[in-house]
């Protein structure tokens, strides 16, 4: 199921081309509206989601970067072993690749991950996030959905 790789890619060059737009277009910390509830907001993350681990001190930079490198290499494996029927699993799991090596591309070369989109409600804002965060998002969701309700016989590939 390696043929979905093309999914990963396509997420990490439009996560890529937005963050450059972002930087490009936005301030940093300075919302411009969209629609109520949507602002587009450069924003840095050098932690994890959330902002978790964001004033650690900079050794969180490498220690997401291995983690990042080390799950996308182990997505790669599961994808490899899935049978041909297993398409909505490829999928998911090419989305979180995707959004895996877009925020690790950012880590590598910046030192940080760039988002841009902000969710809000009146006074409640949800942090800012990307293009990247959404596939792996989305993916999830997927993997959550497969596991819940897709059967399939236990059976292992050598």
């Amino acid at each position: 199921m390696l043929k979905w790789l093309w999914l990963s890619l396509a997420v990490l060059v439009l996560d890529q081309l937005t963050k450059q737009l972002a930087e490009h277009y936005l301030q940093l910390h300075d919302p411009v509206a969209v629609v109520p509830g949507f602002n587009l907001m450069l924003a840095y993350n050098t932690g994890a989601a959330f902002s978790f681990l964001h004033d650690a001190g900079g050794w969180q930079r490498w220690f997401f970067t291995i983690l990042s490198s080390t799950v996308s290499a182990g997505i790669v494996w599961w994808m490899w072993r899935l049978d041909a029927s297993e398409r909505w699993l490829a999928i998911a799991l090419a989305l979180i690749l995707g959004g895996a090596l877009g925020n690790l591309w950012d880590r590598i070369l910046l030192g940080h991950v760039v988002d841009f989109v902000q969710l809000y409600y009146r006074r409640w804002a949800y942090p800012a996030f990307n293009i990247a965060d959404s596939a792996i998002t989305a993916g999830a969701i997927m993997l959550i959905i497969d596991s819940l309700f897709f059967k399939r016989e236990s059976h292992s590939r050598s």
